[in-house]
């Protein structure tokens, strides 16, 4: 069943690749504007992660302060308690300092390794919204040459057909005059034929006499 499943998924997988791959040859400009649009939202993830870097840079920051200011406390009160000659305070508080010291010390490696990580992940941020906007002028320059192309097209259709139809129209013009005159030549031979007979007739009646 599993099998059958993962051959189904692959095969509807493969079927709205296909889709995509055709929709981006009959329409690039849609297709470009959909990969922008998801890019624009990886943008915004990246930039709530360097946003989230920054807090953690300062959380680090704090904590390091924290821990540091302790464990110079500690081990100022060590030394007056070594003074006193309070060997149980003296022990506590070197203790304590040995403790806050390591604690700040990976504060401030930690709190160093988060910087690192910030400036590469603003480098990062940086490059990519240079290339969302070289992508989006990009597309501006291909939709212009787009817009000239349709407008080109349209001119050379226009162009096309009021080259061809007028002498279309002339054509049917021609024919239809001549049929006018065939119909009115016709009409008018007719009309004069019975009279041009009955003059023939008297003209050899003339010539008999």
């Amino acid at each position: 069943m599993t099998n059958i499943f993962t051959r189904i998924k692959d095969s509807v997988s493969s079927d709205l690749h296909n889709i995509m791959d055709q929709k981006e040859q009959k329409n690039p400009i849609a297709a470009l504007n959909q990969y922008l649009r998801q890019s624009e939202q990886e943008k915004e993830k990246v930039r709530k992660l360097v946003e989230r870097q920054y807090k953690l840079k300062d959380e680090f920051t704090k904590e390091y302060h924290k821990a540091q200011d302790l464990a110079d406390k500690r081990l100022k009160q060590a030394g007056i308690a070594e003074k006193a000659e309070e060997a149980q305070m003296h022990e506590f508080a070197v203790r304590e300092h040995e403790e806050y010291q390591v604690r700040a010390d990976r504060m401030k490696a930690s709190r160093e390794e988060a910087v690192e990580q910030l400036e590469t992940l603003e480098q990062k941020y940086e490059e990519m919204k240079h290339k969302l906007k070289d992508m989006h002028l990009r597309r501006m320059e291909l939709m212009g040459r787009e817009n000239v192309a349709h407008a080109n097209h349209q001119i050379n259709k226009v162009v096309e057909e009021t080259s061809e139809k007028p002498f279309s129209r002339f054509a049917e013009m021609e024919q239809y005059i001549e049929g006018l005159e065939n119909k009115v030549n016709t009409s008018y031979y007719r009309s004069t034929f019975d009279s041009k007979i009955d003059k023939l007739e008297k003209e050899m009646q003339e010539k008999a006499n």
